[in-house]
């Protein structure tokens, strides 16, 4: 059985997850992830390094962190996982530079709590103001947990590749014109994004479409409307990497979030 239920309050969508042969294809997320396994030993490979995560496990993400994700065995895993704007957990820690998280996997009680206690009340469509009490009670006991280290910045040309990507996504991903700005070979570039960001291009741009119909879908209400704009052939199409990366379908996706 697979069921994934996704909420949002106050800027945070939260999801709750349970199944056993499910597995993510490697994708990334433009928000910092944190959750928590309630049953069983999730499996994941994390940005070259292979990771479980067991009963009570605090997992932590960050932003646009390639990773997979799976149950260890047979018995299936159940989590909860919380999504956050970085610009927006940066605003509550008054913090002015991006940070990272420097473990992947903790085991920190408090931390625990907090993180069940927001996913809980989001997810039961609490009020929110109370949304918002707890996510700032969340964010203060991880920059309490000295768990941030500060992020070193972006290479100048993955940035720019980036920007291209993203000013394109209902288009076809051209290599050959970006790798002529920048003054490489396509391959060359292939290569740079690569082992910087840990995914390919095409895989980096497959992702941002994904998640651009996943925005529209939140805001517009209309499925159809994301399939045209981010250049998916039909909601087929758009379903296949939809599901690969949230579990379920844009339409599936769409109920949870109405």
């Amino acid at each position: 059985m697979e069921r994934f239920i996704y909420k949002k309050a106050a800027g945070i969508t939260a999801l709750s997850v349970s199944f056993t042969d499910f597995k993510y294809k490697k994708h990334t997320h433009k928000e910092y992830a944190i959750g928590v396994t309630l049953r069983g030993i999730q499996e994941y490979n994390l940005a070259g390094s292979h990771q479980f995560s067991c009963q009570n496990g605090v997992m932590l993400f960050n932003p646009e962190q390639p990773h997979d994700g799976m149950a260890h065995d047979e018995t299936g895993i159940d989590y909860v996982m919380l999504y956050i704007d970085p610009k927006l957990l940066l605003e509550i820690s008054e913090k002015k530079d991006i940070v990272r998280f420097s473990s992947p996997v903790v085991y920190n009680y408090l931390l625990r709590q907090r993180i069940l206690n927001l996913s809980y009340e989001i997810l039961s469509g609490s009020d929110e103001a109370l949304c918002s009490e707890l996510l700032l009670s969340l964010v203060d006991t991880l920059t309490e947990s000295d768990l941030f280290m500060y992020y070193r910045k972006e290479n100048n040309m993955v940035k720019k590749v980036k920007e291209r990507i993203h000013s394109n996504l209902g288009n076809v991903l051209k290599l050959d014109e970006i790798s002529s700005e920048l003054g490489l070979s396509k391959f060359q570039l292939i290569r740079m994004f690569k082992a910087n960001v840990g995914i390919s291009p095409y895989q980096y741009f497959l992702n941002c479409k994904v998640e651009r119909a996943k925005q529209l879908i939140e805001k517009d209400k209309d499925v159809y409307s994301a399939v045209a704009e981010c250049g998916f052939v039909d909601l087929t199409h758009l379903n296949k990497y939809f599901k690969r990366i949230y579990g379920i379908t844009a339409f599936e996706y769409k109920s949870c979030i109405s």
